[in-house]
């Protein structure tokens, strides 16, 4: 094995660019599926069939199919079709990042929404029984007790999901863009070395998986602190 060609100006330039581009994703995917998923699990626990139901439908698909599968049809499929050739949209969805985009925020959306809906199924009923003695109305209540706990409850699993979406980036790769994993595969490609390449692109994965799980264990620690029991 021989690092040394990892660490020349042009081979740490295409990691690095590879690297922004795995935490933009990322970043992307997760700020616009959380932002998705909590009106989504509202609806998902609602009583109402024909509010509940459609959500179900949509957590249920993109949960049961491959993100790579969700990606080729976003980024390959739509384009066989005039209509989508010909509309508005077409200058968005013949663009890798942002076809890569969204293929990740609807499939983290969706495993975030069945976070989110079981954590609300999960509070206990006397904050609930609480929270109308206040004479809060039910929006207050979502807005000011449930989901708020909900997002509480729910940060040790989101903390996997988050996890899984750093890794499911690598996706991008196949789809033309630079990430962490292409670009690893380009240094591989023009020097034939596939150990040192790879070995790097997977200490960087692991750098960020445990810069994430530190900062969800500080996220835990102060927001989840309430739930801890108490000593003696």
């Amino acid at each position: 094995m021989d690092f040394t060609i990892i660490v020349e100006r042009d081979i740490l330039a295409l990691f690095l660019q590879g690297l922004l581009t795995t935490l933009k994703l990322l970043g992307i995917s997760l700020a616009f599926g959380l932002l998705i998923s909590i009106p989504l699990a509202v609806l998902r626990v609602s009583r109402h069939p024909l509010l509940a139901w459609p959500v179900w439908a949509y957590t249920y698909i993109l949960r049961g199919t491959p993100m790579l599968l969700q990606l080729y049809l976003i980024y390959y499929g739509l384009s066989q079709f005039a209509a989508i050739r010909e509309s508005f949209a077409w200058p968005w969805l013949s663009d890798a990042t942002f076809c890569t985009a969204l293929a990740f925020i609807l499939n983290t959306s969706a495993y975030t929404t069945e976070l989110i809906a079981g954590a609300l199924r999960n509070i206990p009923h006397g904050e609930i029984e609480a929270a109308r003695s206040y004479g809060m109305s039910k929006r207050q209540m979502y807005r000011h007790v449930l989901l708020p706990a909900a997002l509480r409850r729910s940060l040790p699993a989101y903390s996997n999901e988050v996890l899984m979406m750093l890794h499911g980036t690598s996706l991008a790769s196949t789809v033309t863009l630079l990430d962490l994993t292409a670009a690893a595969d380009r240094v591989y490609a023009t020097y034939y070395m596939p150990f040192e390449p790879f070995v790097t692109a997977g200490l960087l994965y692991l750098a960020l998986t445990l810069v994430l799980l530190r900062l969800f264990w500080l996220a835990e620690r102060r927001w989840l602190a309430y739930l801890q029991p108490r000593g003696a």
